[in-house]
């Protein structure tokens, strides 16, 4: 009987992989001019609406006597820069004399008292006794009685208890509670060459370590004594529409501060920079009793941070249109999946690679890394065109690191690329391109939309940008918050309820629950 051998064609099998699954998905969608074009409009749009909102940005109008209304640029703002190249603000009464080589300088604070407005919403409101949650008052190291000087100083704090800071941005909690004549503080500071060690205590006997910092470059002989500062206040006024900051207005703080020990030079009283309230800082001493008396704040300016710092730009404000690209990205990721179903070639699909998961997975690759290298081009154009149009304009640009200018681009592209692959997920799921893309707009660029406009109220926006997708745009946050600056840190400054990583996690986490669920139906369902 004859062996009958089957036949084997001579042509090598080609590679199946998932690199040429790839390749194969990358060519799909290459040739569809429509999806190309998408990508380039998206980028476009995204730059767009950023540059838009920079030409409207830190512009003044004015009426002049019987004339028009004129518009222009808004004039530069001029803030001391504190040691990180930040803008701060280094405005408080000081007490102070020559601290030359190392010393220690030990007080007891017995009271803070002060006085703030009593009408938050009138024009021109009165003061009435109260204090502003960051008034502060203490003793203070400073390199010079120059606005923005490096420092460090140990304080209280009116609803903070005590802290110690030093160089505007950083900040450490020490003993907790309100100062008072039944409550008092003792507060030191030790210098050791340009190393400053803080210290509190409740009695003057049992003393905490709070803090040690090191103050590159103090010079031999710096300025060192007691301070007493109150920022201006402001009230967040809550409502449908929204939330806003308005009613500031200045405020001061007087501190009792006496068995003050350390220094025995001559006493001279000097107001740091340019107070918000001229004329109230003043100095009394009855022996070894001060009251010192002052207004201001020694801290960060966050972008946005009302007067000057409104008319600011910013790059959050150059990626304002990211929104608007990720709505055109919906579009074209929701079709890259849904034109299969429509035009029934999932079928063809499905036959190449029987493994449905990798199909989908390939689908993902392909249209994360179109979109990231979308979003990252559209970033990359509206930071350096809107940086180019601030300049020209002789508008204020506040500033940021070019490592961070840099993050904040690719992290723009990294959520591109995630938005666009919940969108294919989405549109495995529904099979429908109008619903897929609808689902998106509404969990991903409508609640940033809403916090943006203010169109709900803040504490509801701030849920919206930690629950829902749309917490993945706080990666594009440029600035940090300061819990030490009682400010409305709004997201159209570019601050975000969750810092960027914990945002980019929530959008990682909704993106993996719908490529699993993408993954689930596809395997189950007929194509």
């Amino acid at each position: 009987m004859a062996t009958i051998t089957p036949y084997r064609s001579g042509q090598r099998p080609g590679p199946d992989g998932f690199a040429q699954l790839v390749h194969a998905e990358w060519t799909k969608f290459r040739t569809v001019r429509g999806w190309i074009t998408g990508l380039i409009v998206a980028a476009v749009v995204a730059a767009g609406f950023g540059l838009l909102t920079t030409g409207a940005s830190g512009s003044v109008c004015h009426r002049t006597r019987n004339g028009p209304v004129h518009c222009g640029p808004a004039p530069q703002p001029s803030f001391p820069l504190g040691p990180g190249g930040e803008p701060v603000a280094d405005s408080f009464y000081f007490v102070h004399q020559p601290l030359t080589g190392n010393g220690t300088i030990t007080v007891r604070v017995a009271s803070l008292t002060g006085l703030v407005p009593a009408h938050p919403d009138a024009p021109s409101p009165g003061l009435r006794p109260g204090t502003e949650e960051w008034a502060k008052a203490g003793i203070i190291i400073k390199q010079s009685l120059k606005p923005g000087s490096p420092y460090a100083a140990m304080m209280v704090a009116a609803g903070h208890g005590v802290r110690m800071q030093w160089n505007y941005t950083a900040d450490r909690p020490g003993l907790p509670g309100t100062v008072g004549p039944a409550n008092p503080r003792w507060l030191r500071l030790t210098r050791d060459g340009d190393v400053i060690t803080g210290y509190d205590s409740a009695d003057g006997t049992h003393w905490v370590k709070v803090g040690t910092v090191t103050l590159p470059g103090l010079p031999s002989t710096a300025q060192a004594g007691l301070f007493a500062a109150s920022p201006e206040s402001g009230a967040e006024v809550q409502h449908l529409g929204g939330g806003i900051q308005g009613g500031e207005g200045p405020t001061q703080a007087t501190a009792v501060i006496d068995h003050v020990s350390g220094l025995r030079g001559t006493w001279a009283g000097t107001y740091i920079g340019a107070a918000n309230a001229p004329g109230i800082g003043r100095y009394h001493q009855a022996g070894g009793r001060f009251t010192v008396t002052g207004s201001g704040d020694i801290a960060p300016v966050p972008a946005g941070n009302g007067g000057p710092a409104a008319t600011a730009a910013t790059v959050g404000g150059y990626l304002l249109g990211t929104f608007a690209g990720l709505v055109v990205l919906a579009v074209v990721a929701t079709m890259f999946m849904t034109a299969e179903y429509r035009r029934n070639l999932i079928r063809v699909t499905l036959a190449a690679s029987p493994r449905r998961g990798r199909a989908l997975a390939a689908k993902a690759v392909v249209i994360g890394a179109v979109a990231f290298v979308t979003g990252l081009a559209g970033a990359v154009i509206a930071v350096l065109a809107g940086t180019a149009v601030t300049r020209a304009r002789g508008t204020y640009q506040f500033p940021v690191s070019g490592l961070t200018e840099a993050r904040v681009i690719i992290a723009t592209g990294v959520l591109a690329a995630l938005s666009a692959v919940l969108a294919l997920a989405v549109g495995a799921i529904v099979r429908r391109s109008a619903l897929a893309v609808t689902i998106v707009i509404a969990t991903v660029v409508l609640p940033y939309f809403l916090s943006v406009a203010a169109v709900v109220p803040s504490g509801a926006a701030d849920w919206l940008l930690r629950i829902t997708p749309a917490a993945g745009f706080a990666v594009q946050a440029p600035y940090p918050r300061y819990p030490q600056v009682s400010v409305l840190y709004s997201v159209l400054s570019g601050y975000y309820p969750l810092g960027p990583w914990a945002g980019l996690a929530v959008l990682c986490g909704w993106t993996a629950v719908a490529l699993a669920g993408a993954a689930v139906l596809l395997r189950r369902r007929d194509a």
